[in-house]
């Protein structure tokens, strides 16, 4: 039966349906919804029907229906199992091609539950208003399985409230308006198998004015200086936009809260918005201070409570505040050190392990607790948005959190932080930079602090002021899952690039923070995530990532911990520790979390390196540390992490920490340190004089400007490994046949960290593609993605192939992974490359293994993962810019090699460490003698301290050397090879051409 015909013929099957509960007189029948007798299909969007869906391919539960002797309704349930470990449920979307339903006449929706007495809850939703189902409002509510066999759930739509975690495309108008009702969504729990019935969804009871209408405040907190006068819109608004039928009553009194008499006058007064007004219509309450005689004060609140008769009454009273005023940490004259002392002699226990915790924007809601808890910081995880995804909306939430701020004693502002990992990722329509692992093949520290600058410019025009970035790590093995997040495999390089930090935060002394366009940067992962062993990650399906790093205190301070000196160096202002343990090899202790390692946090990277700017966890970070809450809690404190990113337990923590602090297991010394730090920073960033966001600058984001130099970046991180006959660059005149699964996707050349945390393959966000900037270059120009179009008469082919986003361990190699190309790409290439001279471009976050093939290939380039900017890899395609970039890890010939790293004993790899072709109009000339007199010059610019001149001389050197050895790579010639890109980047610039000279003479 079509929904349309079962909802007209509802009050005929009313007479069918049992009533489990006695209903009203005067109240309506109740309206069948679902009754899961096969009169609704499971179908996906756009048809309308039932159909499950899940953060992964595990997640989405099975459904079925079922014949069942104790249906509650008829002869058929709807029931399933699952196993959900991020995130599942089912949806009834109704079927687009019909009108939404109108389900504003009734009281609320009731259904069957086969509970099965687990204790746990379960999330129901309602999709409200908007085009269609997919792009409206969700609000949410839910109830517990606390039951055994069937009971009738029964939810008024007064209980549901408006998602803040997630919305699919953003606040259309922030009211429950019940006449465009497209379906409804069931959340199951997570964490351990289960399996459910549900029978008979069903509409009951009538609704009145007070369900319809609603009075709402413009906002929950006023500041007001003393002496002003906070003025407090109060509107009536009702589902559907009708006008209110009966009066609706506002007694308004300022009752309560920390002021007194002195601070403010009484008030009390009461207004009636008519039967008629229009839903919209606004009145204004004005509550005046005064000025008393105190010169320095706290904040002091002054609640106004509303009461409302005939409508819905505001979630919560809203709050008239004070500023402070006139206290020595409010003067911006004074050195921070001294406004720090101030603010923390001042602060109770409670404030102060408040700052120390950090909370996700989703689990605060509309932010009450930021107030209640006194929470120092929220975050953005990887696709935690705002709705709509505009800047606009960012600011506005950000604001709308540093608001709630503002209510607590002292008014510290919020730090709010976000991964902008390869630029503003989780903005729609940001400049996507290369991941770090493309600035790591250009090369160039230059472009890198542009890069970064571009970054920063853009997340502080929506209001953030602190990011999570830059991934200092030193990739080990290719098989890690978070390979592209690392500038390269040698200590050196990731030092070299680690200019990003100025591009972020500017001077190295912190004096630039405060600027519209620079961000707080964090050293991460703190210390040796990229060098776990694999099959040591003890994570879910992990192989890798969040394993463990086997080292000895030597390789420690040579591979992992040489960036991060670097980066105190540099002025970095927080530091993440990273999940994976260390093994130190003879210190007796095994293997360790690195949020337990007090030597490490403590004793090294703040005592030994005197990093003086804070420490924040990773997610959930403590929660691997073994042992009970408590002891995760104390021993990651004590061990020296400052705050805690406990996205969604931030409540037990923050009662844990103060319950530590009381039985004397952690020290309020150790408390006053973390949280001196923390106000250091936030005071360095201008917080406390300007809390909001500056948006000055939001119109440049993903500007023509911004994504040049995006675009510059992306020509130089192309390396080019192989060019048989000069194939490269194209010409314009040529006729060209491109193929491959990467060549028009924006969502896979950008990779995972891209809008969500995962990524996506598809068009995600504006950007070009490499297909639509070749387009652009060529006068001939054919495509076919699986090369399936005739492949005669063309001059060359370019297939772009590569991986699928992901992030994290979710990409290690054997977690669903591995290092070959698909079966389609593999086909292209093979189709494409028979038929005539072709270019292969591998668009990864790592090297794909491509031996067998390489013979049938002309021109193998390394594309990496561009982002959005696609016109800077055509540019070296067509010969705009030369190929320049340089191999930032070692590229294998096969799996079993692995893990392989320049200046490893054994070393034959496919192409080694620094190998990039050039297509500069004019290489070098020369051989032996040559090289000899490179070393010679090299030598006497190291002496001079000449950095430009030795450089430029071991350029010379490696690009003769590359001439010779492009057709056919041994160990010989790879090994010095690979270690003169080392020694290049080190500064020893005459050894690095006595390394060339050798794998020359090997060549």
């Amino acid at each position: 039966m079509r929904r349309t015909a079962l909802l007209v013929s509802a009050a005929l099957l009313t007479s069918l349906l049992p009533l489990a509960v006695a209903r009203a007189a005067d109240d309506p029948p109740p309206v069948p919804v679902d009754r899961f007798e096969g009169e609704v299909p499971f179908a996906n969007p756009p048809a309308g029907g039932i159909f499950p869906w899940g953060g992964d391919t595990d997640d989405p539960p099975t459904l079925r229906l079922s014949p069942r002797d104790d249906a509650p309704e008829g002869d058929q349930v709807l029931s399933g199992s699952y196993d959900i470990s991020g995130y599942g449920g089912f949806t009834h979307d109704f079927a687009f091609a019909e009108p939404a339903h109108d389900w504003s006449a009734h009281q609320g929706v009731r259904f069957w539950w086969d509970g099965q007495d687990n204790g746990r809850k379960v999330a129901f939703e309602l999709k409200d208003g908007g085009a269609n189902g997919e792009a409206s409002e969700l609000w949410t509510t839910s109830f517990t399985d606390d039951f055994t066999g069937w009971k009738q759930i029964e939810i008024p739509f007064t209980d549901f409230a408006y998602r803040t975690d997630y919305q699919p495309v953003g606040g259309i108008d922030h009211v429950l308006g019940l006449t465009g009702i497209w379906g409804y969504a069931v959340t199951l729990p997570v964490g351990a198998p289960g399996r459910f019935a549900m029978d008979g969804v069903e509409l009951y009871g009538r609704a009145d004015q007070s369900l319809r209408a609603s009075v709402l405040t413009d906002a929950a907190v006023y500041p007001v200086r003393e002496g002003g006068t906070a003025h407090v819109k109060v509107t009536v608004a009702t589902t559907g936009s009708a006008p209110i039928d009966e009066p609706v009553t506002v007694a308004y009194e300022t009752t309560g809260g920390t002021a007194s008499d002195t601070d403010h006058p009484p008030l009390k007064g009461e207004f009636t918005f008519p039967a008629g007004t229009a839903s919209g219509t606004t009145r204004t309450i004005q509550v005046p201070t005064r000025r008393d005689k105190a010169a320095a004060e706290t904040a002091e609140t002054i609640p106004l409570r509303l009461t409302v008769t005939g409508a819905k009454a505001p979630a919560e009273t809203p709050q008239v505040v004070i500023d402070a005023h006139g206290l020595p940490y409010l003067n911006d004259k004074l050195p921070v050190k001294k406004r720090v002392a101030d603010l923390l002699s001042r602060m109770s226990l409670a404030e102060k392990t408040g700052q120390m915790t950090q909370a996700e924007r989703g689990a605060v809601g509309t932010g009450a607790d930021i107030t209640t808890a006194d929470l120092g910081s929220l975050l953005s995880g990887g696709g935690s948005t705002p709705t709509p995804n505009t800047p606009g909306a960012w600011a506005r939430m950000i604001d709308s959190f540093q608001l709630r701020a503002r209510a607590t004693r002292f008014q510290i502002p919020l730090i709010y932080g976000v991964d902008a990992v390869h630029g503003h990722n989780n903005l729609v329509g940001a400049t996507v930079m290369p991941h770090n692992i493309g600035i790591g093949a250009t090369r160039d520290p230059r472009l890198a602090e542009r890069t970064a600058a571009v970054t920063a410019a853009e997340v502080r025009a929506t209001g953030i002021p602190w990011d999570f970035a830059p991934c200092l790590c030193v990739t080990r093995d290719e098989r890690w899952g978070r390979s592209y997040e690392s500038f390269g495999e040698d200590p050196a390089l990731v030092e070299s690039m680690e200019t990003v930090i100025q591009g972020l935060q500017g001077a190295r002394d912190g004096r630039d923070l405060k600027d519209d366009d620079k961000v707080l940067a964090t050293a991460k992962h703190f210390v040796g995530d990229g060098g776990t062993a694999y099959g040591s990650s003890t994570t879910g399906t992990y192989t890798i990532d969040q394993g463990v790093t086997t080292v000895t205190r030597k390789q420690l301070e040579a591979i992992h911990l040489a960036p991060y000196k670097s980066a105190v160096d540099r002025g970095v202002g927080t530091v993440m520790p990273s999940y994976s343990s260390l093994d130190l090899v003879g210190d007796g202790l095994g293997p360790v979390k690195m949020h337990a390692r007090a030597d490490m946090i403590n004793g090294v990277l703040k005592n030994r390196l005197g990093f003086g700017g804070f420490v924040i966890s990773d997610w959930n970070g403590i929660d691997q540390i073994p042992g009970d809450y408590a002891s995760d809690v104390r021993t990651s404190v004590n061990a020296g992490v400052d705050m805690v990113m406990a996205p969604y337990a931030y409540k037990d923590f923050h009662t844990a920490l103060i319950e530590e602090v009381r039985a004397g297991r952690v020290s309020e010394r150790r408390i006053d340190d973390a949280v001196s730090r923390i106000l250091t920073q936030k005071f360095r960033l201008g917080l406390f004089e300007k809390p909001y966001a500056d948006t000055s600058g939001a119109s440049r984001i993903g500007s023509a400007g911004h994504r040049a130099v995006a675009r510059e970046a992306v020509a130089e991180s192309q390396v080019l490994l192989k060019n048989s006959g000069g194939l490269l660059p194209l010409k314009k005149s040529q006729k060209v046949y491109v193929a491959g699964s990467d060549a028009d996707d924006i969502g896979n050349q950008s990779g995972g960290w891209t809008v969500t945390w995962q990524g996506s393959s598809g068009d995600i966000t504006p950007g070009t593609t490499i297909l639509e900037a070749m387009r652009e270059n060529s006068s001939a120009l054919t495509y076919s993605k699986d090369a399936s179009a005739p492949t005669g008469g063309y001059d060359v082919g370019v297939v772009v192939v590569g991986e699928t986003p992901y992030a994290e361990g979710v990409g290690d190699v054997g977690n669903g992974h591995d290092l070959q190309l698909s079966a389609a790409d593999r086909a292209a290439v093979d189709k494409v490359c028979a038929a005539m001279k072709c270019a292969v471009l591998i668009v990864s976050g790592r090297p794909q293994l491509i031996g067998d093939q390489l013979g049938d290939i002309d021109a193998l380039v390394a594309s990496w993962l561009p982002g959005t900017e696609g016109e800077g890899v055509a540019d070296v395609l067509y010969g705009r810019r030369a190929f320049t970039g340089r191999l930032p890890v070692t590229w294998p010939r096969s799996q079993a090699q692995l893990p392989i790293n320049v200046g490893d004993p054994t070393y034959d790899p496919q192409f080694p460490y620094g190998w990039g072709l050039t297509t500069l109009t004019k290489v070098p000339e020369g051989g032996a003698a040559t090289l000899r007199a490179l070393e010679t010059a090299a030598r006497t610019a190291e002496r001079a301290g000449a950095g430009d001149r030795g450089r430029a001389l071991v350029e010379k050197a490696r690009l003769i050397v590359q001439r010779k050895a492009d057709r056919r790579m041994t160990a010989a010639v790879a090994a010095p090879f690979a270690d003169a890109d080392h020694l290049l980047l080190t500064g020893r610039y005459a050894e690095a051409v006595r390394k060339l000279t050798e794998a020359y003479r090997a060549a």
